[in-house]
């Protein structure tokens, strides 16, 4: 820490975002596309820092990293709650709710399976809250994995092993559902899907508003402002609570379930429509920029467990895939259902769509809608799938 380049706050903190700025502004070039399709800029959000505090150019420890784990994941988590559409989501109709609440189910069940049977081989005793974070980004995305780190008290070099995994079988399985998409006729024509029930999405689709209008002075002034109120007040709420840093539930998760639930609340009023002038985007920003905090902190070093961790994990989406196969064929649920169920889960909110666009591009928006679902659900169903891989691990 001490021969780090950025000691001063405020100098790593500027520094940090700058690598943020930087790899999505690299991704916008369409001779890098390719690359970043595969690699995403959010995982070199998280790796970059990381290859910075190796190299002696970050520290590995430094203030500004707690503060950032403390009130940055509340105040993202706050914004993406209330600008959430749940009445849209409602809407998707039982089946689309069916297929990505059994994809959730196939994900909480499928981490402990896979920890049982490759637990004993890992090195690392304190694994099991590597892939209690893990489950988080698969039941919604990279909000919730952050979650459940915090909760369970991750170690930042137990993680980074984990994130490859991530992205080699989350992302191989996403590869596999788009290579499935040019036999979705057959696999329908299989299961005896209703062609009706595409044709309702969509009509579902007509009343989903995406209105967007220039951000202004105010906007930004509201957004920033109340999901900054939000963050403080709902830990310092957790911190009155009688129960607050209990062995399950410490007090930075019951942070985040206030935060959640209020947001969620409060999506039903008027406020949601700070999602117009582009809050979610915010909450995201904010989101990312701790992930580098995080990749800041951690050891290069434990990628090298990978392999062994990667065919836990591949253990762990065959469970995930085999529960939705076993739905479609019982429920006669379409391909289109099962990908986007299943990517919404794994994938979370940013490649839900990308998948459901690849099978029909006109209802790529419910590749959005049941992404966010997934995250929504991911915060209270990832905790207890973290819950049952720490208790088959021992350590309740």
């Amino acid at each position: 820490m001490a021969d780090a380049v950025f000691q001063d706050p405020m100098s790593l903190m500027a520094f940090l975002t700058a690598i943020l700025g930087g790899v999505f502004w690299l991704s916008t070039f369409d001779r890098l596309s390719p690359f970043f399709k595969y690699l995403p800029p959010v995982i070199w959000a998280y790796f970059v820092p990381m290859f910075c505090t190796t190299a002696g150019i970050t520290p590995a420890e430094s203030p500004v990293y707690d503060w950032m784990s403390t009130y940055l994941l509340p105040f993202s988590l706050f914004l993406l709650m209330i600008t959430v559409n749940l009445r849209a989501i409602v809407q998707l109709g039982p089946m689309a709710l069916l297929m990505m609440g059994v994809g959730t189910v196939g994900i909480v069940i499928g981490g402990p399976i896979a920890f049982s049977l490759f637990g004993a081989f890992f090195a690392d005793p304190e694994a099991w809250k590597g892939f209690a974070a893990l489950s988080g980004s698969w039941i919604g995305g990279t909000a919730n994995l952050v979650a459940m780190k915090q909760q369970w008290g991750t170690p930042d070099a137990t993680l980074g092993p984990l994130l490859v995994v991530d992205v080699v079988a989350g992302y191989g399985w996403m590869g596999v559902l788009i290579f499935l998409s040019a036999y979705q006729d057959r696999f329908d024509d299989w299961v005896g899907a209703d062609p009706s029930l595409v044709e309702d999405l969509n009509r579902t689709l007509e009343e989903v508003e995406e209105d967007r209008s220039p951000i202004q002075l105010s906007d930004v002034a509201l957004i920033v402002g109340l999901a900054l109120a939000a963050a403080v007040g709902a830990r310092a709420v957790a911190e009155a609570l009688p129960v607050a840093g209990t062995a399950y539930i410490g007090t930075s998760t019951w942070a985040i379930l206030i935060v959640v639930t209020g947001g969620l609340a409060l999506s039903f009023t008027p406020l949601r429509t700070m999602e117009e002038a582009g809050a979610s985007r915010i909450g995201y920003f904010a989101l990312y920029l701790l992930l580098t905090s995080i990749g800041a902190k951690a050891d290069l070093a434990a990628v090298l467990d990978v392999p062994l961790y990667l065919l836990a994990g591949l253990l762990w989406i065959a469970i995930h895939v085999g529960l939705l196969l076993f739905t479609a064929w019982v429920s006669g649920a379409p391909l289109f259902l099962v990908a986007t169920g299943s990517m919404a889960n794994v994938g979370g909110a940013a490649s839900a769509p990308i998948v459901a666009g690849v099978y029909l591009p006109s209802l790529a928006p419910v590749g959005l809608l049941m992404g966010v679902a997934g995250y929504i659900l991911g915060i209270y169903a990832a905790f207890g799938c973290g819950w049952l891989i720490g208790f088959v691990a021992g350590a309740f």
